[in-house]
């Protein structure tokens, strides 16, 4: 079993900016593609970017495109997600989630990630 570790979260002001880190447990991470996904209070989880295991293809949600940047290290088996410009809406638990099922590109679909980290939570302030 693969565990997943998620930091960085935190409160900010809004304009600020964050950098969550997703961690592995096993080296096999390096060849699954991940998400990160959010919950806010009161709503469902919602895909917000999405690497493939080369890092070669990203993908990201309308709401965060040209703010959030998804990035990973196969060495450190480690996947972040940079997020400037950040606001009030963005407030959520953020959660990052491997699809070790997938050989090219990435998926936006939850039900597709088999392993998921606890969460990390983030607070915009207005």
């Amino acid at each position: 079993q693969m565990q997943l570790t998620e930091s960085g979260g935190g409160l900010v002001q809004a304009g600020g900016s964050l950098r969550l880190s997703c961690t592995a447990s096993r080296r096999v991470f390096s060849t699954y593609a991940v998400g990160w996904f959010r919950q806010a209070p009161g709503n469902d989880r919602e895909f917000v970017a999405a690497i493939s295991w080369s890092g070669g293809t990203t993908d990201y949600a309308d709401s965060v495109k040209g703010r959030f940047t998804i990035d990973r290290d196969n060495a450190n088996y480690t996947v972040w997600m940079q997020m400037d410009n950040l606001k009030p809406e963005d407030t959520a638990d953020y959660y990052c989630a491997a699809d070790p099922d997938r050989a090219y590109g990435t998926t936006s679909d939850q039900h597709d990630y088999d392993y998921w980290g606890r969460g990390t939570q983030v607070i915009v302030s207005s």
